[in-house]
C-alpha cells in the first residue's frame, strides 16, 4: 500500500505564535508561544534549532539551543553570538536583541493544507 502525503503550504510563524525576545550578554533569547494549544505540536515539530540557526544565517554567530516548554506550549531559543559583545559594549543598532522575535515570527513553515488558522 502505497502512503499519500497530505497537502501542505507555507505559514509565517505570525499565524501560529507570537514571540518575544531579550537578551544576556551576548546571547538572544526568544520565546516562541503557541497561539493555539493545538498549534504546539506542530511548533515543535517544524520549528528546530537547527531550523532556527539556518533562519539567522549571517546574523548570528553561535549555536543556537531549544528548550521545550510544553506546559506553557511554548519553544525556547537561545542564540548564541547573536549580539556582538552585548548591550553595554556592541554597535549594532539591536544590541538588546528585541527584534529577534519579529524576525523568526517571519520564518515560514510547511503546514497541513486542512490546518485552521
Amino acid at each position: 500500500m502505497r502512503k499519500t502525503r497530505e497537502a501542505t503550504k507555507k505559514v509565517q510563524l505570525v499565524k501560529l505564535a507570537h514571540a518575544r525576545s531579550g537578551d544576556k550578554g551576548d546571547t538572544a533569547n526568544v520565546g516562541l508561544i503557541a497561539l493555539k494549544p493545538g498549534f504546539y505540536p506542530l511548533l515543535a515539530k517544524k520549528v528546530t534549532a537547527a531550523r532556527v540557526a539556518r533562519h539567522f544565517k549571517g546574523i548570528i554567530e553561535g549555536d543556537v539551543e531549544r528548550f521545550e516548554l510544553p506546559n506553557l506550549n511554548a519553544l525556547n531559543f537561545l542564540l548564541h553570538g547573536a549580539l556582538d559583545g552585548g548591550g553595554t559594549i556592541s554597535l549594532k543598532t539591536d544590541a538588546q536583541g528585541k527584534v529577534f522575535s519579529t524576525a523568526l515570527l517571519r520564518m515560514e513553515i510547511d503546514v497541513p493544507r486542512s490546518l485552521k488558522l
